[in-house]
């Protein structure tokens, strides 16, 4: 039977469980909140006159927890829309309500007998068959329904999210004995299909996968960091983005997730006598750590950790390192390592794990260190928490924002060469691995394949068959490629093209293999894809480029290249081809406007979107601010309709706003509702946005016909100037600002029109690139561009 899941009720409304309610609804699902009712009133109550009976006062803390979500930075909503989707209630008032749920997820307090007796109250309202799950991250599962009757089993299982909700993509699955095995299939399907989550299968096994082995290499780290002699600051520019962490590293991680935590886990794993001797040592507490925790130094929930705000003599705000010898916070400074050094051509992380064993300075011998005693780690871990090793590296890089598993890294290294680290390190590994040439392997089809543990024969990784990784199909489907971009083959009669620039930057050796792939596909193909997946789907135009040009004052050139990116924009609209576009992660100015120009966007959720061009000191030059006019014309139904929104576009381009989701970007007219989807999966984006571009082929599609554009001429242009004016006399923005502002509402309007008239598109084009080209001419947006490309963020002055 097919389960459908409308409503959810969550129990508990801390932090995990307010995450947890909104990412239900921001896929659409209701949502109740509930929490305790408060043991007292407050003091604005008492005062209020209200009394322990008010509904305000019984759903105080579900409340309070409520307002928090809803201010969330990073917001957890996709939108603010969303939030009405959440009703909030108490356990004592609303627990009845739970006959009419799906699905209940309890989030309360890391006690077994407090989570036991919610479990009692549950099974006291709860309509059989109704799906039941704990988020804990660390109670044995089994125990938790110890009592419970034989329904309750077999609907339950373990569902722990990792915190930040939104944004970290693991779900680990965690079943009990009795859970029914269609149970632990719908919950896999569901996390991923659904939520948007990797989901993995776990044991019921301390700490369970991800926060086993990160927890094990970060504690390894902390006794190492003074043995190396290293500062806490050292060790998160070692551990970071240079090696595909997360810029916050070990101990940052440490300070966001709390040292209370961090430490729960690592007594959790030492005492549950799960570990060998030599393991189990590392999961004690070095005597800085204990301290720590003594003084309540418990990182960002204590304004202090292993880092602190301080004010200096000046009283500006200074970041300081804690001193691990001498428990002082003290401002640390710039560190260098010849070993990073011989890594900065390498643009994988993955790649350079070969050059970073080999350092012959501390920071090589950390990297020894640390990895030779996480490659014996987790060798031992399988089957113990995972029988195989792919979920291992699934786990740790969706949970802990690793950009490779462990496994990964070590088939870089080297499995013999990783057996030697390990051995370095003190460590002897499973003797599985002895005979094991490579972990991972990639089939002719195109699959990854991991070697069995018993076996030692390769398996395919199952769930593949829902996506495309365009890493495994690059080998054998490349049709042709450049040193910005490639044209791969996904079958069934569609081409992908991928941009691979630095940063995916759009310059001209991708425009060009855009046209390619354009001119390629409408002579042997049926429809065209263009995706990557990187980090991010593009950063926009390539800003040094542009710099170099009009600095030499290469005005003829500058706009030969400008025409070209619009040429090549509009191409993707009026193909005799469909073109999908799967933008993702940031998907700025130029990327944005390859994506408004698709005849169809399938967005990842987490696609960070805007034309932001102003931030340089110009305004969207290839075809962005033609077609926001655009699709702002087509609801001009009246005067207000078309002053608020051609004004709503306007500010949107002026002050550089960005979507913070896809959802957002529908708000801000660069999605299409009923045309353009979103995706919760990145995994599955490609292959959602192939099934399209087929589909439109099938079902027909023919070349569109190029749009009129109805602008409003200088009466709206009137609207704009006094808008400016009353943002620089605010000091809202600077004159500079001002210019570009009035620049762009003079595109905007048509131009030098006395009234609203019917343009082409390439009216507007024209007019744009004319206005691009003179603010390229200004001393100050050159300074822009010069700060942008060497801060990696806009200037406003």
């Amino acid at each position: 039977m097919k389960r459908r899941i409308k409503h959810v009720t969550v129990l508990g409304s801390g932090i995990m469980g307010s995450g947890i309610a909104a990412h239900f609804a921001n896929i659409g699902v209701e949502v109740s909140l509930l929490d305790i009712v408060p043991f007292e009133l407050t003091e604005a109550e008492q005062k209020k006159g209200l009394t322990k009976d008010d509904k305000a006062v019984r759903n105080r803390i579900a409340s309070e927890n409520f307002e928090k979500l809803k201010k969330a930075s990073p917001a957890l909503l996709y939108s603010p829309k969303f939030a009405d989707r959440i009703k909030v209630g108490n356990f004592d008032d609303d627990l009845p309500k739970i006959k009419n749920t799906d699905w209940i997820i309890e989030v309360v307090v890391e006690r077994l007998d407090i989570k036991k007796s919610v479990y009692e109250k549950i099974e006291q309202f709860r309509k059989p068959g109704t799906l039941v799950s704990s988020n804990t991250s660390g109670i044995p599962i089994n125990m938790l329904v110890e009592g419970r009757s034989d329904d309750f089993k077999h609907y339950f299982a373990g569902t722990h999210f990792f915190n930040p909700v939104r944004y970290l993509p693991l779900l680990e699955i965690i079943p009990t004995t009795d859970t029914a095995p269609e149970i632990i299939d719908f919950y896999m399907n569901y996390g991923a299909k659904f939520l948007g989550k990797t989901t993995v299968l776990a044991k019921d096994t301390p700490a369970f996968i991800a926060n086993r082995i990160g927890v094990f290499s970060m504690m390894d780290l902390l006794h190492n960091v003074q043995k190396l002699e290293l500062t806490v600051s050292e060790v998160d520019k070692l551990t970071g983005p240079v090696i595909g962490r997360p810029k916050s590293a070990t101990f940052r991680t440490a300070d966001v997730v709390g040292l209370d935590t961090l430490v729960m886990v690592a007594n959790g794993v030492r005492n549950s006598g799960a570990e060998a001797n030599n393991f189990n040592d590392v999961f004690a507490l070095p005597s800085y750590i204990q301290k720590m925790v003594d003084n309540k130094w418990l990182g960002s929930k204590t304004e202090q950790g292993f880092y602190k705000k301080v004010k200096n003599a000046e009283g500006k705000s200074e970041i300081h390192g804690l001193n691990l010898d001498t428990l002082e916070y003290e401002l640390q400074g710039k560190s260098s390592f010849p070993t990073l050094e011989l890594t900065k051509n390498i643009d994988k992380p993955i790649d350079r794990f070969k050059v970073l064993i080999g350092g012959k300075d501390k920071a090589g011998e950390l990297y020894r260190k640390s990895l030779g005693a996480l490659f014996a780690y987790v060798s031992h871990k399988v089957p113990e928490i995972s029988d195989e090793v792919y979920k291992i590296d699934d786990a740790m890089r969706a949970g802990f924002g690793w950009e490779s598993g462990p496994f990964e890294i070590w088939d870089a290294v080297g499995v013999q060469k990783g057996i030697e680290l390990a051995k370095d390190a003190g460590y002897e590994v499973s003797d599985w691995v002895k005979n094991v040439e490579t972990f991972y392997k990639v089939n002719d089809e195109g699959q990854s394949i991991y070697v069995d543990k018993n076996s030692g024969e390769y398996n395919k990784i199952p769930g593949q068959d829902a996506f495309i990784i365009l890493d495994n199909i690059r080998k054998n489907k490349t049709l042709w490629s450049n040193s910005g971009a490639s044209i791969e083959d996904l079958g069934d009669g569609i081409i992908n093209f991928e941009i691979r620039s630095k940063m995916n930057s759009l310059g001209g050796e991708v425009l060009d293999g855009l046209n390619r792939a354009i001119d390629l596909a409408e002579k042997e193909y049926d429809g065209l894809v263009i995706g990557n997946q990187g980090t991010n789907f593009s950063v926009g135009a390539n800003l040094a480029m542009i710099l170099m040009m009009a600095i030499e004052q290469d005005w003829d050139d500058l706009n030969m290249a400008i025409a070209y990116f619009q040429k090549s924009m509009m191409r993707v609209r009026y193909s005799s081809i469909p073109v999908v576009v799967a933008p993702h992660g940031m998907t700025l100015g130029g990327g944005c406007e390859m994506t408004m120009h698709a005849d169809r966007v399938v967005a990842a959720a987490e696609t960070y979107i805007g034309l932001v061009e102003t931030g340089v000191g110009v305004i969207p030059g290839g075809g962005g601010t033609k077609e926001l006019t655009l699709r702002t014309s087509r609801e001009f139904h009246s005067d207000d309709v078309k002053n608020n929104r051609l004004r709503e576009a306007f500010m949107n381009i002026a002050m550089g706003k960005v979507a913070t989701s896809a959802y957002e970007a529908y708000d801000m007219g660069i999605l299409e509702k009923g045309k353009d989807i979103v995706s919760v999966s990145k995994n599955r984006q490609i292959a959602e946005a192939k099934k399209i571009a087929k589909l439109l082929a099938e079902q027909g599609y023919t070349q569109p016909i190029e749009q009129k554009v109805k602008v409003l001429g200088k009466d709206a242009l009137g609207m704009f100037y006094v808008g400016t004016d009353q943002m620089l006399t605010g000091n809202f923005i600077s004159a500079h600002d001002k210019k570009i502002a009035d620049k762009l509402a003079n595109v905007m309007v048509g131009g030098n029109l006395s009234e609203p008239t019917i343009v082409t598109e390439q009216y507007l084009l024209n007019l744009e690139r004319e206005t691009f080209l003179q603010l390229c001419g200004e001393r100050k947006t050159l300074e822009r561009i010069q700060y942008m490309l060497q801060n990696g963020k806009p200037l406003r002055n």
